[in-house]
């Protein structure tokens, strides 16, 4: 087993044998069991009208045209936010890997399709995980480490949250730093590239790894490529940000969200370089940003305090907590730590191995104690978030509110358009034209809404009720009443 000590303030790592064919079929079943788990609560979900089109048909019907080669169009998209029915999702996030998955409609053209793919790609970053930590701690706290990321909240958020493309992250992120860490330093960058397609704002990632391996004092070669990294993850960031989304119908603005700093970015830069005490009170403001940070550190025991790897996600984070206009960046409940945890998980590991190295008494510490309490930490966080709707019956079993919804959903005829009540939209998008059901009219033949319960995008029930009202008075006919789902039809032409 291979044993790493510090070495001049890094982790040195001694060679590692060839796994054995015992351990290479663990690692494999710890890869299949997480992949079964994220598949099977996402289609659970899926099932019981607990997914939305916001993000969900967002995705499948961009991807449901590269399947036809055809540009990523979602029109839910484009007409709720007012780009119009042909917006292509490269306006809105430089995702072009989303494009991988194209083929996978040609086997079943669908959104579980997207929940099956996203629970492979999440689940895969366990070997990384686990290769890296097995070169510093052994084989034991790998499983420990590695079942730690597979368990860790962030990546039981994403699944509540659908699909997205922070699927790629956690193993790509996961690949760049393992592969660096084991000397295949192409390989690395080859990684790093492909995280440059799954979000505009992925060099960030690049921009912090790069001030991790600056770090590396002992190496010339790692900080000749941790400039390059940085370089190239900083321009990345500005092209696809303000060329590249701009090109595809974007507005380049809009997630502009640092305006409590300045209304532009060089404004922003300047203020909080003069003003660092207001980058000080945006970071704290409101407290909410300290608890998530709190909450993705402390189950990892403070470890990535330790590590200068915690660098690389650093900027990925600021440009979450600086902002002051989008809540849900900065909110644990959504899928945005998966993006960081991954690397978090290793930095973890790296700090650990630190620890033991400098602190005398530390070195009698059992090298999978570290790997071992961060899976206990994450097990203990799971009552607390999304992975306990595993013990609520209604996921499992259809109640009267799912039957409704699949009653409603059954009135749309094939190929019609609808303005959809968001959890009722990915039951729908496979064989209708689904747009979202909103505060606008937006002249679909077909409306189904629900008035039971509040529904993104409205503020409240009484909204959601006021808009059946409204398009009864614009002469729509209610053709269907259950459980609070109600579908209306006025027949009339199709716009689009």
């Amino acid at each position: 087993m291979a044993e790493a000590v510090a070495v001049g303030g890094r982790a040195g790592v001694a060679p590692t044998a060839r796994p054995s064919r015992r351990r290479r079929a663990a690692l494999a079943a710890m890869v299949a069991g997480g992949a079964a788990l994220y598949g099977a609560y996402s289609l659970l979900r899926l099932r019981a009208f607990r997914a939305g089109s916001y993000d969900l048909v967002i995705f499948d019907q961009a991807i449901r045209s590269y399947s036809r080669f055809e540009a990523p169009v979602s029109m839910v998209k484009g007409v709720h936010n007012g780009f119009g029915p042909g917006f292509a999702v490269l306006g809105d996030h430089f995702s072009p890997i989303l494009a991988l998955l194209a083929p996978l409609y040609w086997i079943h053209d669908g959104p579980a399709t997207l929940l099956l793919a996203q629970a492979v790609l999440l689940a895969l970053a366990i070997v990384p995980v686990f290769r890296f930590t097995e070169r510093r701690l052994g084989a034991a706290a790998a499983y420990c480490a590695a079942g730690g990321y597979a368990l860790s909240w962030p990546v039981a958020e994403a699944l509540a949250f659908d699909f997205h493309e922070v699927a790629f992250v956690p193993l790509l992120s996961a690949l760049m730093v393992e592969r660096h860490d084991a000397g295949r330093r192409g390989q690395a960058a080859l990684a790093a590239c492909a995280l440059l397609l799954v979000k505009e704002d992925m060099g960030l990632l690049l921009v912090g790894f790069g001030m991790f391996l600056a770090t590396r004092r002992d190496s010339r070669d790692d900080r000749r490529a941790g400039l390059a990294y940085a370089v190239v993850g900083l321009v990345a960031t500005w092209i696809c940000s303000r060329v590249v989304t701009a090109a595809f119908g974007g507005d380049k603005d809009y997630y502009w969200a640092y305006g409590s700093l300045g209304p532009d970015l060089p404004h922003a830069a300047v203020h909080a370089l003069t003003h660092p005490w207001d980058v000080a009170a945006v970071l704290g403001t409101p407290p909410q940003k300290v608890l998530t940070v709190a909450l993705v550190v402390l189950p990892l025991f403070l470890l990535p305090l330790v590590s200068p790897l915690t660098l690389t996600v650093l900027p990925l984070l600021a440009e979450r907590m600086l902002n002051s206009r989008f809540s849900n960046w900065w909110e644990p409940h959504y899928h945005y730590n998966a993006f960081i945890i991954a690397v978090l998980v290793l930095a973890a590991v790296d700090g650990a191995t630190r620890l033991r190295g400098r602190i005398r008494r530390a070195r009698g510490w059992p090298a999978v104690l570290p790997g071992a309490a961060i899976l206990a930490a994450m097990l203990a966080c799971v009552p607390f978030f999304t992975y306990r709707h595993l013990a609520d019956p209604a996921l499992w079993r259809p109640n009267e509110r799912a039957r409704a919804a699949a009653a409603a959903a059954a009135r749309i005829p094939d190929g019609a358009l609808v303005e959809a009540a968001n959890g009722v939209g990915p039951a729908l998008t496979t064989r209708a034209r689904v747009l979202l059901w909103d505060e606008r009219s937006r002249g679909a033949p077909w409306v189904l809404a629900y008035v039971a319960r509040q529904e993104f995008p409205f503020a409240s029930v009484t909204d959601q009720r006021r808009r059946v009202e409204e398009l009864a008075a614009e002469g729509y006919r209610e053709v269907f009443r259950r459980e609070g789902y109600v579908v209306l039809y006025r027949p009339g032409p199709d716009p689009w």
